[in-house]
């Protein structure tokens, strides 16, 4: 079930491969996820050391957090994957000129995984043609349903 998605990661990656990640949350964060307040237009996943990194996620603090807790709504957060993953990954990144991308946020059995796409910049070109092609398919599925009638 998911429950924030990055749309504009579509637009201007090619994704060529997704990933599950585990995220190091905080309990005000869990809950502020779960009550919906979870934003990922503006962030990227970057590689520091041997780790992968969060960064730009935006979820806002519910009014009821707790008064001994200070929360930051932009914070690094740790992505959680198992070691072999993490190599194949900052192996593609460093070498093939490869970017990681936060594609969606969701629950897999009661726990919040976020989907990493490992992806290339889109061209300009490219985005027109994609463009090009959802509208002749949006075309397509109207011409279908007036003939259908």
């Amino acid at each position: 079930m998911s429950i924030v998605q990055n749309k504009k990661a579509q637009h201007d990656y090619l994704i060529e491969e997704r990933f599950e990640a585990g995220l190091a949350l905080e309990g005000w964060e869990v809950k502020a996820i779960r009550a919906g307040r979870a934003q990922l237009k503006e962030a990227y996943v970057i590689v520091r050391g041997a780790e992968l990194f969060l960064i730009g996620s935006h979820i806002t603090p519910l009014p009821e957090a707790s008064t001994h807790v200070k929360p930051d709504a932009t914070r690094t957060r740790k992505l959680l994957m198992h070691g072999a993953e993490i190599d194949k990954l900052i192996g593609k990144v460093e070498r093939a000129g490869y970017a990681l991308v936060p594609l969606d946020m969701h629950y897999t059995r009661g726990r919040i995984k976020l989907a990493v796409g490992l992806a290339r910049g889109k061209r300009q070109f490219d985005k027109r043609a994609s463009e090009k092609e959802r509208e002749w398919k949006r075309e397509q599925q109207r011409l279908l349903k007036a003939s259908g009638r």
